[in-house]
């Protein structure tokens, strides 16, 4: 996990260091080294926040609590993550209208009981495109509109905690779009709309990266969509509930489930949040083999290509078919 941390950091601070000291006047320089600074904000978010603020990176909350605040260096912000991720979406897995991870703007559909209109049936098209766009979304305008949403939802409910929370949101953001956007403009020599265009290409890179790996590990054909019911929202058991709604893909490369934090053993990740994604491989032996004992569902695919397609066809079902009652 160090040796991760120090990777990534360096991966996503160093072509940025370079860009701010000036020492890039070459366009397609200055592009690729927004789009390596992407793939280590990708490489924080999925490596080394999602465990630290699961309190997984270490077994010190401390460093957990200040590892945790990597999610705030690269432009959004720990607390509405740890709400929208750790709380909604591990508590109330693939269930529309609760899991934020499945609540998309009218564009996209998600889940069999969201309403459908004429749109949908393009949305695998076009789908690329907006998760191209969503960590761009996410570092301007969706951490307020959730932090509005959670405090309304009955979250941040302690005396001044949604005022200090705006504050450092803002403070952050403010630090955040100093070094990747506001001091490469001052100091690059090429026009401004070329250096927004590069920043932009480091969103869109990451934005593909994060929404992929994250997405795919739920809407999945072999994945359920639950609807809440009188026990609360979970289907059958919680632990059942988690097998039905996740996938994993790609088991068995190394290099690929290091590079995404361990992600692609999602079931591992959602029984289990609480321990670092290092032991997820040794732990999905143990945890597919209670699965058949119990027969228990565990949906795996093989390859993270072949994960894609399926999803791909999972959004392009959703597009057409017709919404299934919530009642």
């Amino acid at each position: 996990m160090i040796t991760k941390t120090l990777a990534m950091l360096t991966l996503f601070f160093g072509p940025l260091v370079m860009i701010n000291i000036g020492l890039v006047a070459n366009p397609w320089l200055l592009f690729m080294l927004y789009i390596i600074s992407g793939i280590g904000m990708a490489g924080i978010g999925m490596g080394i926040m999602h465990d630290a603020i699961h309190g997984s990176y270490s077994k010190s909350q401390k460093v957990n609590n200040y590892l945790g605040y990597t999610m705030n260096l690269i432009g959004a912000n720990a607390t509405v993550w740890k709400i929208q991720h750790n709380v909604l979406h591990h508590s109330y897995t693939n269930i529309d209208g609760a899991d934020d991870d499945i609540n998309a703007p009218f564009f996209l559909r998600f889940s069999p009981h969201a309403k459908k209109n004429g749109l949908h049936r393009f949305q695998h098209l076009y789908i690329w495109f907006f998760y191209g766009l969503s960590t761009i979304s996410w570092v301007t305008a969706k951490d307020f509109i959730r932090l509005v949403r959670y405090r309304n939802m009955g979250f941040l409910d302690k005396e001044n905690e949604f005022r200090n929370e705006l504050i450092k949101i803002i403070s952050w953001k403010l630090l955040y779009y100093s070094y990747a956007l506001i001091i490469p403009m001052l100091m690059v020599p090429l026009a401004p709309w070329i250096i927004i265009l590069a920043f932009l290409s480091m969103h869109v890179v990451t934005g593909l990266l994060i929404s992929i790996v994250f997405q795919v590990a739920h809407i999945m054909p072999s994945t359920k969509f639950p609807l809440p019911n009188e026990d609360g929202f979970v289907l059958g058991d919680w632990s059942t509930h988690q097998l039905a709604t996740t996938t994993n893909f790609s088991p068995n490369s190394r290099f690929f489930s290091w590079l995404i934090g361990g992600l692609n053993y999602q079931i591992e990740h959602h029984l289990l949040p609480n321990i670092c994604h290092v032991h997820y491989k040794k732990l999905s032996n143990i945890v597919a083999e209670t699965a058949r004992e119990y027969g228990m569902p565990y949906n795996t695919k093989r390859t993270f290509v072949g994960a894609i397609m399926d999803h791909i066809g999972v959004l392009r079902k959703l597009g057409k078919m017709q919404s299934v009652s919530t009642k």
